[in-house]
């Protein structure tokens, strides 16, 4: 296939596309460039702003044309109208949404099927925490009133692994593979599931020459998973022996002022149930999920490529001194 990838030169994207290479398919990259040599020597390189100018795509044509860096229903209908939307030259559209599209579900188990987020001012393209959810959906919506029916829609869940520039998994490795004391805080049985780059990019690969459909979660492992199973996973993975792992209460977390940065993956002592979405439609067309502590071993022995992120994650000073104040509490409580 032809395909076009509309980002592509970091973590998702990159894993995308270098999934599409190794199956041969002939990929172009529509990015900004301007970070030094093109990574992917093999594909073609377009540059140009998505937000300003995409001139550099008024000619060729693709059997597929893969989304990775569209946050904003505009964006969508912008390259829709510069391909000449549905039925035009960029072949099949697929939109990388995620989990977070979906409103606050009372029950594990979700499917595809399930309400998405409503965004009250539709007219916002402010990217926030608050915001980012609705305004996937309303990509969603966008995609599929641009490009058609036959609109491939694939949510994952936290993406992980190697080229990682979010930097919340990659905290938790490189800590666990430090060893001693790790500070964590509950409910261990906080749903939270995550997908290895790497398997998403071969996914996304395996439904493009399927000729699939149609919205598809990326996420494992099946629940129940929670926060406490993925950090003993990683523990047993990556941690020297002798490391634990110290389980605070959430109620003594923002006491303390931490929030889900300062804790990656930690939900602030919510159980949200986006954490533990069916992924059954994607393994019965081909997802394949890599073990949790597969995915932290080579986040650990590629730093030089998934650094840790400032501001994410606590330094070793202050969850010291948090440790401190939770033996501290617990000798109060016992006498």
């Amino acid at each position: 296939m032809r395909v076009l990838v509309v980002g592509g030169t970091r973590f998702v994207g990159r894993h995308i596309v270098q999934a599409l290479l190794d199956a041969d398919h002939e990929v172009t990259l529509f990015h900004r460039g301007g970070r030094g040599e093109d990574p992917f020597p093999k594909a073609e390189h377009r540059h140009g702003d998505r937000d300003g100018d995409l001139g550099e795509l008024d000619e060729g044509e693709w059997d597929a044309t893969v989304d990775v860096s569209a946050y904003v229903p505009r964006q969508v209908r912008a390259l829709g109208d510069a391909l000449d939307r549905a039925g035009g030259r960029g072949g099949r559209y697929v939109y990388i949404s995620s989990i977070s599209a979906y409103a606050s579900p009372d029950e594990p188990g979700i499917t595809e099927s399930a309400p998405l987020e409503v965004l009250l001012d539709q007219e916002n393209e402010v990217v926030t925490p608050e915001t980012y959810g609705g305004l996937k959906a309303l990509s969603e919506y966008a995609a599929v009133e641009t490009f058609g029916a036959e609109t491939l829609i694939v949510r994952p869940t936290y993406v992980v692994g190697p080229y990682d520039t979010t930097g919340r998994f990659t905290y938790w490795a490189r800590r666990l593979a430090e060893g001693g004391e790790v500070f964590a805080a509950g409910p261990q049985d906080q749903p939270v599931q995550v997908v290895d780059a790497r398997d998403l990019g071969a996914f996304v690969v395996r439904l493009l020459e399927g000729g699939a459909s149609g919205p598809f979660h990326v996420a494992g492992p099946p629940a129940p998973h929670g926060l406490g199973d993925l950090l003993e996973e990683i523990r047993a993975a990556v941690a020297p022996e002798g490391t634990t792992i110290t389980w605070v209460d959430a109620d003594f977390a923002r006491e303390n002022g931490l929030d889900g940065r300062l804790l990656p993956l930690w939900h602030e002592g919510e159980r949200d149930q986006t954490g533990a979405v069916d992924s059954s439609a994607a393994l019965r067309n081909g997802l394949r999920l890599r073990p949790v502590g597969d995915s932290a071993r080579d986040v650990v022995a590629e730093a030089d490529v998934t650094p840790l992120v400032d501001g994410v994650g606590l330094d070793r000073g202050r969850e010291e001194e948090l440790l401190r104040a939770w033996r501290g509490r617990e000798r109060r409580a016992e006498s």
